[in-house]
């Protein structure tokens, strides 16, 4: 006969502590994660920036000044150009961990500075197309699995094959003629109606700042112009997250669960939401953590038509004169931003799928 003893030693053993919060662990790898792709974004984008082909001397100075190398010296030495790479690097690290991103050779302030007035407007942009994107783009794709094969769904993907298809630029033209030039039914370029100047900044962002405010004249501008070219960024994203919805509840419609709920009698409804729409949404958050990091970074032609001062427009500036330290400024914070994106939606699958929180 076993002994009470011997059964305890025979038992398997529970790991205290490990398996108490898998969630916390969970976050913590991620979180670990991130802060060491932080540190090799700051590298690469130090080392591909130095890669370029170009002086800056010669972008910022120009060629008179390069015949005085008195001059040409002194500028090197006052931006830090006249150390090897290693020790560029190393500045440059030691700069960013206390909040310091240098100096812009062209504006001739603080990179931190110029991207705390810039990122922002491109912020409140890409963070209503992804909004819009999010709405349609998933109600969309459910409409079109549940009505498979019939006209809702051919029509829907029809239209999610054009979202994809048209180029953003070309829209952006159109949509600025049309709607602006011709119809005059969207306000112009910018972010607001210069008559009624900006609300006093607090976050930056244009909507939020003129409610804080209370300035609801100043609010229903900054929407106003904010509608035109945030549904032209959202028309590409709408195209992929309907085609990508549909797909993911398709394949969640045919798994037996689903057929067991409908024969308990569930009401579709319940079905829809409580079963399909948790198991579908996986993939989906992936597909639309993607797409708003790319928004950060494809805006460069769509604040050009519509004279939005995001930071498309600061980087294209900065790259055109090789201002190095706005450059990897911009890299570094749109290479955060993606890492943000990123574990956000891992916390996501973690809350949405229980399964990826043990893996």
């Amino acid at each position: 006969m076993t002994s009470a003893k011997e059964a305890a030693d025979a038992a398997p053993r529970v790991r205290r502590g490990r398996g108490a919060h898998p969630l916390a662990r969970f976050l913590f790898r991620r979180i670990l994660t991130a802060v060491l792709l932080a540190w090799g974004i700051t590298l690469v984008t130090f080392v591909l920036t130095n890669l370029v082909p170009g002086d800056p001397v010669t972008a910022n100075l120009g060629q008179r000044a390069l015949g005085d190398p008195a001059i040409v010296a002194q500028w090197r030495a006052e931006h830090g150009l006249d150390k090897p790479l290693w020790e560029q690097y190393a500045l440059h690290l030691r700069g960013l961990v206390q909040g310091d991103f240098g100096v812009s050779q062209q504006s001739h302030r603080p990179v931190a500075e110029d991207l705390a007035q810039f990122v922002p407007a491109t912020l409140e942009l890409a963070g209503a197309a992804i909004a819009v994107s999010l709405v349609l783009g998933v109600a969309f794709g459910v409409v079109a699995a549940l009505r498979r094969d019939r006209l809702p769904d051919h029509v829907l993907r029809v239209l999610s094959l054009i979202g994809i298809s048209v180029p953003t630029f070309w829209l952006a033209l159109v949509a600025f003629y049309v709607f602006f030039y011709r119809l005059q039914i969207t306000p112009g370029s910018g972010r607001v109606d210069p008559a009624l100047g900006e609300a006093p900044a607090v976050t930056g962002l244009q909507t939020v700042d003129a409610l804080i405010a209370g300035q609801w004249d100043v609010f229903v501008s900054a929407v106003g112009h904010l509608i035109t070219p945030a549904l032209v960024l959202a028309l590409y994203t709408i195209g992929l997250l309907t085609r990508f919805t549909r797909s993911a509840v398709l394949e969640v419609l045919g798994q037996d669960y689903v057929r067991a709920a409908r024969a308990k009698g569930l009401p579709g409804r319940v079905i829809l939401f409580r079963y399909v729409l948790r198991s579908a949404l996986v993939p989906v958050i992936t597909v639309a953590g993607l797409a708003f990091g790319s928004l950060l970074s494809g805006t460069v032609l769509v604040e050009a038509i519509f004279a939005w001062p995001g930071v498309g427009q600061y980087a294209y500036k900065s790259a055109t004169t090789l201002d190095l330290p706005a450059v990897m400024g911009v890299g570094l914070v749109v290479g955060v931003v993606y890492l943000v994106i990123n574990l956000i939606v891992d916390v996501l699958y973690g809350v949405i799928d229980p399964r990826v929180r043990l893996q």
